[in-house]
């Protein structure tokens, strides 16, 4: 049984789309690299640039290792403070890919909650959804991710701002990001509701919310998989605009936007690198995951077939 299961996955339209595909292939090993090397950062990376006890000033604005003055214990050079700057993006990596997982799952689970409510009540509380939904399409994500945070610092006391800055942000970027996710499943659950199979399900007395999440929920999840491929994207850049504008996450648990914020002081001096490469290795995530993201579009959608 598992042998024939495992038959029919390899011989699946997707698997056999996935292996035509170079470019897909390659954004998928790059996404894989990323998560490996975010997940094992402690292991993989040949320092930690936040152990205090393990700086040496003296390796400050050390250049790449090709570059003349370079070291080989340095690949990709160091920052002002003697901290490997290749070490850093793998321990900066981990929190913008954190950051966009969780945001995206928030902003999932908030939005597909809200479409199977609007689409399957209607009436008033559909147009109410919806009207909120319009409003907010009506702004960039970005300024309702700095309003959430804003309003967070302010109401959050000093001393919790920097203990509590992760889960804000996560919060900011969900806040502004459900709204997708509930045109769609809305609009799915519109085609849905008024099937044979969902009128069975009234007829024999099973509750709104049963029938919502065990009928029309699983019919409704193909659109949902490929917009949460692309918004994680999506979430990783808000994430990094924030963190270079000053609002993200704290110095001490920086991500890719807070290495090319710090690196940013230091380009015209002459050592582009520190913000080079952070940057570097946060468009290549980002278009790693959104190529992924127009493949799974295409694969899953039947009239591109």
């Amino acid at each position: 049984m598992a042998r024939e299961r495992l038959k029919r996955y390899l011989d699946s339209d997707l698997l056999y789309s996935f292996r035509r595909r170079p470019g897909v292939i390659l954004s998928a090993a790059i996404c894989i690299a990323f998560f490996v090397g975010a997940v094992f950062a402690p292991w993989v990376a040949p320092h930690n640039p936040f152990d205090l006890a393990t700086l040496n000033l003296g390796d400050a604005m050390k250049p790449p290792a090709w570059v003349s003055g370079g070291s080989l214990a340095y690949p990709f050079g160091t920052d002002d403070q003697g901290r490997d700057v290749f070490s850093a993006i793998l321990f900066g990596s981990r929190i913008s890919l954190l950051v966009g997982l969780l945001a995206t799952l928030l902003a999932m689970v908030i939005g597909v909650a809200l479409g199977l409510v609007a689409g399957y009540a209607g009436g008033k509380l559909d147009a109410f959804i919806m009207r909120v939904a319009d409003v907010q399409l009506s702004f960039p994500a970005i300024l309702i991710a700095l309003l959430v945070d804003g309003l967070a610092r302010a109401a959050l006391p000093r001393e919790l701002q920097d203990q509590l800055a992760f889960y804000v942000i996560v919060v900011a970027i969900a806040a502004s990001g459900w709204v997708r996710y509930a045109r769609t499943v809305r609009g799915s659950t519109l085609v849905e509701r008024n099937k044979e199979y969902v009128q069975a399900a009234r007829v024999i007395g099973r509750h709104p919310a049963a029938i919502m999440f065990s009928h029309v929920l699983p019919n409704a999840l193909g659109p949902v998989l490929v917009l949460v491929t692309l918004h994680i994207g999506e979430a990783i850049i808000t994430e990094a605009t924030l963190s270079f504008l000053g609002v993200g996450v704290p110095p001490t648990q920086p991500s890719l936007g807070t290495l090319i914020r710090i690196g940013n002081e230091f380009l015209f001096s002459g050592e582009w690198w520190i913000t080079v490469f952070p940057g570097a290795a946060l468009v290549a995530l980002v278009l790693a995951i959104n190529v992924l993201g127009d493949w799974l579009r295409d694969a899953l959608n039947p009239r591109l077939r």
